[in-house]
Order: structure tokens, then C-alpha cells, then sequence
């Protein structure tokens, strides 16, 4: 008797590219209605030719759908997806400098719309990540010594944040949660006014009642919740060590994960490091954004892009002295 089970469908290798104006906002098109999720809308690209190159392939198909010629670029995101009925693999990358004006040549409707104002659901499923992706920042602060002189922290995060820095996690495990919670209410307000996120590692019954932009999950907790802790509308990411856990922050569908220790540190000496090619491994096969945490800082962020991750997290290469 014949085997009833259906082959896996082959995988179908796509270029995509977030197409940004001098604004920020993000090129999007609409998919043909009688296309594979017909009427969505998708970030432009297309199927790759036989043998070639992401990045040539993207630059072909630019060309061809939008008449822009790529002038600087870099990675963004991979994602593999599985629809049932097809599998894809998107190579996506950010295009930040191009020629010509993006015009709908082959009919096709267009839409230059922030990242903040995506609603995932005008989205097939595989291009929801990339808004992730689009609305985290490359550089993510882990605040560091000294919680307890509050007036102190609250000038080293000052100057961290006039530096650039656009996304902070509150990692303070030496503080009581009233004290805590204090230090939360006075940060919040500066994060805020530079245009930051602040995010808290904290446990969850300490932090629910608070107002904040979201949560960060130690790993531990990660491996205990069945859900995601809150909703769509706040931040959530976790600490990652193994592909078993990258796959829990999956299911959990949270925004992003970090992915610890790339190199040596001095806070985890006995720790064993993944390495660039180890880190590399583990976000191919991850279905979200994911930061590299260990012994790095801001000068290796494009060596992080190189290697499949969204940026940089660190503590003693991020909090001023």
C-alpha cells in the first residue's frame, strides 16, 4: 500500500527588502489576489534564480518590481516558514541608500508605512517577524553596577541614552522589589523622553501593576510560562541559551530573544562561549529577532549582522563610567 503521507513541499528561497525613506517608514506592496496569500501585503523581493546570491537576487528583483537600484545594504532577518502547502526561506535585508523612485512597476499597489503602525495581520505569517525586527533597535543596554545609588544610575542612563541608546532592560537583581519598583517609576519618565523603551527583568507579580513598555524573561521563567505574559502591545523578550529555549521564546510568540555567551565574560568565567559560528547556528534556526550577549559591544554590531542577529545587548560595553 502506497505511503499516504504527502512529500514535504520543496523550499523556496525568497529575497526581501525593507525599503526605508528618509523618515523611517518602510516600502511596502500588495499581493496579487490570486497569488499564495493573495491581497496582503509583503515586503518587495522575490524567488531567487538557481544558484544565486541573496543579495544579487534582491537587487534584481528591486530593479525589476520597483525600478531602485540598491546602493547600501544589510542584513536584517532570515526566516524559514512552513504554510503547509509550501515552505519558505526569506532572506530579508535593510536597504538604507538606493537610486531611483520605488514605483509599482508591474501594477502592484504601494504603501510607505512606519514600523510601528504595521498591523502584523495585513501580513502572510513569515513576513510578521520582520516587523519585529524593523521596530527593535540594534543596540540593547542591560544596565549595569550600582542600583543603588540612584542618582548616580539615573546619570549613567543619561548619558547612555544621549549617546543613542534606544532600548533598555532594567536588570537591578540586588535591589529589594520596593525599591525596585521605585527605580522603575523614576527611569520610565527619562527613557521616555529620549524616545527609549524601558523594559523590566523583574518577577512578574513585582512588575504587573506598573506601567511599562515591557518585559524581559530570565531563562528559568521562560521555561516555566505556557504563555505569553502579556499582551501584543508590550514588549517581550527572554534570555536564550540552547536551541530548546530559542524554540520556547518561539512558541511563547515574544518579540525577541538574547542569546548568551557569544565570547568569555568576566560575570560568567566558567561559562562556555558559542563563538560567532555557534551563535550563527542557533539563529538560523530561530523564528525571531535575536541579540548577541557576551563580552561585545557596540563595534561588533555589524559582525553581528553578518552572522544572522538583530544587534548587540551588553551591560559593561553599554553603562557609562
Amino acid at each position: 500500500m502506497a505511503d499516504a503521507r504527502a512529500a514535504p513541499s520543496a523550499l523556496i528561497h525568497v529575497a526581501a527588502g525593507a525599503v526605508s525613506d528618509q523618515s523611517g517608514r518602510i516600502l511596502i506592496a500588495k499581493r496579487p489576489d490570486a497569488a499564495h496569500q493573495g491581497g496582503l501585503w509583503e515586503f518587495p523581493g522575490g524567488k531567487l534564480e538557481p544558484g544565486e546570491p541573496p543579495s544579487d537576487g534582491l537587487a534584481r528583483e528591486l530593479n525589476e518590481e520597483l525600478g531602485i537600484r540598491i546602493r547600501g545594504w544589510r542584513p536584517l532577518i532570515r526566516i524559514e516558514h512552513d504554510y503547509g502547502d509550501r515552505r519558505v526561506l526569506l532572506d530579508v535585508y535593510r536597504i538604507n541608500a538606493y537610486s531611483g523612485i520605488p514605483i509599482g512597476r508591474e501594477g502592484q499597489p504601494l504603501a510607505w508605512v512606519a514600523p510601528d503602525r504595521m498591523d502584523p495581520a495585513w501580513f502572510p505569517a513569515a513576513d510578521r517577524p520582520i516587523i519585529n525586527a524593523l521596530r527593535l533597535p540594534s543596540l540593547y543596554l542591560i544596565t549595569g553596577d550600582d542600583p543603588a545609588d540612584t542618582e548616580g544610575f539615573v546619570a549613567r542612563l543619561g548619558r547612555a541614552l544621549d549617546a543613542g541608546i534606544r532600548l533598555v532592560q532594567l536588570r537591578a537583581h540586588g535591589l529589594s522589589d520596593d525599591d525596585y519598583r521605585r527605580l522603575a517609576r523614576r527611569l520610565q519618565p527619562l527613557c521616555h523622553a529620549c524616545g527609549a523603551r524601558l523594559v523590566f527583568n523583574r518577577d512578574l507579580d513585582v512588575v504587573r501593576d506598573l506601567p511599562c513598555d515591557g518585559l524581559h524573561l530570565a531563562s528559568a521563567l521562560l521555561r516555566r510560562l505556557r504563555e505569553r505574559p502579556c499582551p501584543a502591545t508590550r514588549l517581550v523578550g527572554a534570555s536564550c541559551h540552547s536551541a530548546d529555549e530559542l524554540r520556547i521564546a518561539e512558541e511563547l510568540e515574544l518579540d525577541y530573544a538574547i542569546l548568551s555567551p557569544v565570547e568569555a565574560t568576566l560575570s560568567h568565567p566558567g561559562a562556555s562561549a558559542l563563538g560567532w559560528s555557534g551563535f550563527a547556528d542557533l539563529v538560523a534556526m530561530a523564528r525571531l529577532p535575536v541579540y548577541a550577549l557576551g563580552g561585545l559591544g557596540p563595534a561588533q554590531q555589524h559582525q553581528c549582522f553578518a552572522h544572522g542577529g538583530q544587534g548587540i545587548a551588553g551591560i559593561r560595553g553599554f553603562w557609562p563610567t
